[in-house]
C-alpha cells in the first residue's frame, strides 16, 4: 500500500511506515494513491463480519504485514458485533458500541494496537494523542500492558462526561492521562506541536493514535459493510447514511467504502452546533468558530482534522462531491431527537440522536435512513436520564470505574508545561 503525504507530495509511506510515524511531514495526513474497487460486491457482502473485513483490508493493504499476519491482527481485533436495528419502518442504526470500551472506536484502536505491536517488534514508543470522549478510552484499553509502548492522552478538564473519563483516565500502568485546560482543540493543537517539536519526537519515540493514524482509519472501513450486509439488498441502493461528525475520521472510512464499491446512496455529515464542514459544503468558506460546548461532547471540533482526506477523496475523483451533504443540529433538537427515539422504543444518546434527527428530515421517497450509534447511552448517563426523565442502567464496565479515582494530571493548555511533564514522566522509559 502507497500512501502519500496531502501537504508534501514528496513524503510516501508504506502502510507500515505511516502506522509508526502517524503524521507525515509539516504535519499533513497520509492518503491512499489508489483505493481498490472490489469485485463480486454481493458475495463479499454475504460473509461473515471478520473473513469479509480481512479480505476488504487485504485489498487496502496487501500482503505487507506477512503471511497469515493480518488474518491474526483482525480476528484479535474484531471480537465483537456491528448490529444494524431497525427503530423505524424507514430507519435503520448501526450499534458501533459492543467493544470493551462501549464505543465505535474500539475497532480502530484495538486494530491499531495490534498491527503496531507486531510492526514495533519491541521497539519503544509513545503514542500521544488527544480525545473529545471516546478516542482516549479506546486507545487506552486497546494498548494497555503491552511492553516497550507508553500512552500519553490529553482531553478537555470537565468537557467530556464523568464516566468516559474514568475508562481511560483509571487504568495507571502504561496509561497517562492529561486534563488541559481548554478545548479540545487546545489539546490537538498541543499534540500536533509535539510532533513538530524534533526533541520530543525523536528522544520519546512519538507517535499518534487519534483518527489521522491510518490504521485507526482502515479498521473503520469495514464496519460500513458490515452495516451494509444486514439491510435487505433491494434497499442498499437507496441507503442515505448519518455519520455523528466531529474530527471526520468515520465519515472518511465510509467515503473510503463506497469508493470501493459498497453500494450506498449518500451521506450525510451530521455535526452539532460546532458546524464548520455543513456551512462550507453550502458556501465553499471555511470559516471555523469557536468550539462550543455541547451535550454531544465528542462532535465539539471547530477545526477537524480528517477533512483534507476528505478534499482528497473528492479531488482526486474516487467519491463525488453530490454524494455528501452537511446538517446541523441545535440542542434543543438534540434533545428532541432523543425523545423521539425513545418513544419510538429505542434509548440512545446525543451523538446518534444528532445523526438521527438529520437522517429523518432529510430522506426522499424510496430511500432507507440509516445512523451510526457511536456510543453506548450508558455513556453519556446524566444527559440522558436529564432529557428522558428516566434512569440508565450501567452496563458492567462502566460500573465497574464509576466509583475510582482518576489518574489524571492537570495541566494547562500550555506545551512547554506538557513537554515537561512527558520527559519527567517518561523519559526513564519511553
Amino acid at each position: 500500500m502507497e500512501l502519500v503525504n496531502l501537504k508534501d507530495a514528496s513524503d510516501t509511506a508504506s502502510f507500515s511506515q505511516a502506522i509508526v510515524r502517524g503524521l507525515g511531514k509539516n504535519q499533513g495526513l497520509y492518503f491512499p494513491t489508489a483505493i481498490p474497487k472490489l469485485a463480486n460486491m454481493d458475495q463479499l457482502l454475504e460473509k461473515p463480519f471478520v473473513e469479509r473485513s480481512i479480505e476488504i483490508l487485504h485489498a487496502l493493504i496487501g500482503d505487507e504485514l506477512g503471511d497469515g499476519v493480518l488474518q491474526e491482527v483482525v480476528e484479535q481485533a474484531f471480537t465483537f458485533p456491528a448490529p444494524v436495528e431497525k427503530v423505524s419502518d424507514d430507519i435503520y442504526t448501526l450499534e458501533l458500541f459492543h467493544g470493551p470500551t462501549l464505543a465505535f472506536k474500539d475497532f480502530g484502536g484495538r486494530f491499531m494496537a495490534q498491527c503496531l505491536s507486531r510492526i514495533l517488534e519491541g521497539k519503544p514508543v509513545t503514542i500521544l494523542t488527544a480525545t473529545s470522549g471516546d478516542t482516549g478510552a479506546a486507545v487506552a484499553h486497546a494498548f494497555h500492558g503491552i511492553e516497550n509502548i507508553n500512552v500519553v492522552i490529553l482531553f478537555p478538564d470537565g468537557k467530556i462526561s464523568p464516566l468516559q473519563e474514568k475508562l481511560f483516565s483509571t487504568l495507571g500502568d502504561n496509561i497517562h492521562t492529561v486534563a488541559i485546560d481548554g478545548d479540545f482543540d487546545d489539546c490537538q493543537a498541543m499534540v500536533k506541536r509535539a510532533f513538530d517539536d524534533k526533541q520530543a519526537r525523536d528522544e520519546l519515540h512519538l507517535n499518534s493514535a487519534n483518527s489521522i493514524n491510518i490504521s485507526r482509519l482502515l479498521a473503520q472501513v469495514c464496519y460500513y459493510f458490515e452495516a451494509v450486509s444486514q439491510v435487505p439488498e433491494n434497499e442498499r441502493e437507496h441507503l442515505v447514511i448519518s455519520v455523528p461528525s466531529g474530527n471526520f475520521g468515520n465519515l472518511t472510512a465510509g467515503l473510503i467504502a463506497q469508493a470501493m464499491g459498497m453500494p450506498v446512496k449518500r451521506f450525510i455529515a451530521a455535526t452539532n452546533l460546532n458546524d464548520t464542514v455543513p456551512r462550507y459544503l453550502k458556501t465553499g468558506e471555511w470559516d471555523p468558530k469557536k468550539t462550543v460546548a455541547t451535550t454531544s461532547n465528542a462532535m465539539d471540533v471547530s477545526q477537524p482534522n480528517n477533512w483534507p482526506r476528505i478534499e482528497g477523496l473528492i479531488e482526486r475523483g474516487f467519491v463525488d462531491k453530490d454524494v455528501l451533504k452537511g446538517e446541523s443540529i441545535d440542542e434543543q433538537y438534540t434533545q428532541m431527537a432523543l425523545r423521539q427515539l425513545a418513544q419510538a422504543g429505542y434509548t440512545s444518546e446525543p451523538h446518534a440522536a444528532i445523526a438521527y434527527r438529520s437522517v429523518s428530515h432529510d430522506l426522499a421517497p424510496g430511500e432507507k435512513g440509516m445512523f451510526l450509534g457511536t456510543a453506548h447511552p450508558a455513556k453519556f448517563r446524566e444527559t440522558v436520564e436529564n432529557v428522558l426523565g428516566q434512569p440508565i442502567s450501567l452496563p458492567k464496565i462502566l460500573a465497574d470505574v464509576a466509583g475510582e479515582d482518576s489518574l489524571a494530571k492537570k495541566l494547562p493548555a500550555d506545551y512547554e508545561a506538557l513537554k515537561k511533564h512527558m520527559f519527567d514522566t517518561l523519559k526513564g522509559n519511553a
